[in-house]
């Protein structure tokens, strides 16, 4: 009985075991999995971009200075709308006003009266926009057309400040931001409910990706509803279920999963000195030696001066010898000033340090993990894997797309 009970046990633990590993196993495979919504957009469904010309004032004697005729030229037409007749020339000594930029991005979908933020960023030399308030601007689209109207108080969230011999800044205060500063006037029409199919577009084209989100979506929708049309876009008609709910149509395309696949990429920055390893980055077996050359130039300048009282004269010469310009001797090796005897020589020495590096033999790695420790093993810098993955490259040993930023 007591064996038997034992072998009872062990077959519940090891059935723990397995549901176990089995539960790891799912997590695992689901932790790479990322939202259609994060990998691909609806076509049509974006922002579009208004800008608009106009005016800052309230300044506190940091606006535009007379150098920006523009600035007073717009002052003076904007007063002569309202009915006040004024000339350019007599308001240029105002510091009050800045000539500004106003830009903004009309959301997807937006409706007239709502609200929308502005970035505005002085055009002319004023100083700082902080306390400053925009007068009503119309912002335009690329059509020419007024799709918002801004106007308010702006936010700089910085300051400057200056004296004669110095100055002291925190983040631009010439770029500032209005939230809710624009109310949008017109719409950009876009029959979104009414369509027979849509049309998802990868901002990363790549053919794996595309069949991957195409038969995801057929699965959830158990028919041949999604299919591909290039490594950037994918059209799903609208089924007969879907009818007239478009919206919730795309709400439950976008949450559902796909592994996206990660093409073998090295990026460089040399600006800064970064390097950045793609996860399915494989190197061949190769041998690496890599080492430094060091060139060290010194030059010293070594000034022969006469005493103060000899006859000579010259540049460095303290008597009353004749003096003009210095003369350079035959191997240009000394200066020699005209009726002195003052002398300038150089002495040159140059050091040449050679690393000494020895043979790397680095095998061929499968992960990324793999990777980092063959790496990791030379000691290098990232400035000398930029110089290794190139010559991987050419030696044909690295398999993968190297990108310079």
């Amino acid at each position: 009985m007591e064996s038997t009970f034992l072998f009872f046990d062990v077959k519940k633990i090891f059935a723990k075991v397995s549901l176990t590993l089995i539960a790891l196993f799912v997590l695992t495979s689901y932790a790479h999995a990322t939202r259609i919504k994060d990998l691909a957009d609806v076509k049509g469904v974006r922002e579009n971009q208004l800008v608009g010309y106009g005016l800052v004032v309230g300044l506190a004697g940091t606006g535009d200075g007379k150098d920006s005729k523009f600035t007073f030229q717009s002052l003076a037409s904007m007063l002569e709308r309202m009915g006040v007749t004024v000339n350019a020339k007599d308001i240029e000594k105002a510091q009050n006003v800045a000539a500004v930029m106003v830009t903004a991005d009309l959301p997807a979908f937006a409706n007239v009266g709502s609200r929308m933020d502005v970035t505005v960023s002085s055009i002319g030399d004023a100083e700082s926009l902080t306390a400053g308030t925009l007068l009503v601007t119309p912002l335009k689209g690329a059509d020419g057309k007024v799709y918002a109207v801004a106007q308010g108080p702006v936010s700089t969230d910085a300051f400057s400040v200056s004296g004669k011999a110095a100055k002291v800044s925190k983040n631009f205060p010439t770029v500032a931001r209005i939230v809710g500063g624009a109310i949008i006037e017109n719409e950009i029409p876009y029959d979104f409910v009414n369509k027979g199919s849509l049309f998802l577009t990868l901002p990363l084209p790549d053919f794996t990706n595309a069949a991957r989100m195409a038969k995801t979506i057929n699965s959830a929708l158990k028919g041949s509803v999604a299919r591909t049309l290039d490594a950037g876009t994918i059209e799903v008609e609208v089924p007969k279920e879907y009818s007239g709910r478009t919206v919730e149509l795309v709400a439950m395309i976008e949450q559902l999963d796909v592994t996206p696949d990660k093409s073998s990429t090295v990026v460089f920055n040399e600006r800064t000195g970064t390097v950045v390893i793609g996860e399915n980055v494989k190197i061949a077996t190769v041998a690496i030696a890599h080492g430094n050359l060091s060139i060290e130039i010194k030059e010293t300048a070594n000034v022969s001066q006469p005493m103060p009282f000899s006859q000579g004269g010259g540049v460095f010469g303290g008597g009353s010898g004749p003096s003009g310009p210095p003369v350079e001797s035959r191997d240009g090796s000394a200066i020699v000033a005209p009726g002195a005897n003052t002398a300038i020589t150089y002495d040159t020495g140059i050091g040449v340090k050679e690393e000494k590096s020895k043979l790397f033999l680095v095998k061929s790695t499968v992960t990324i993990s793999e990777v980092v420790r063959a790496l990791n093993a030379l000691g290098v810098t990232p400035r000398d894997l930029m110089a290794i993955f190139q010559a991987l490259k050419v030696a044909g040993a690295l398999h993968a797309t190297i990108e310079v930023m």
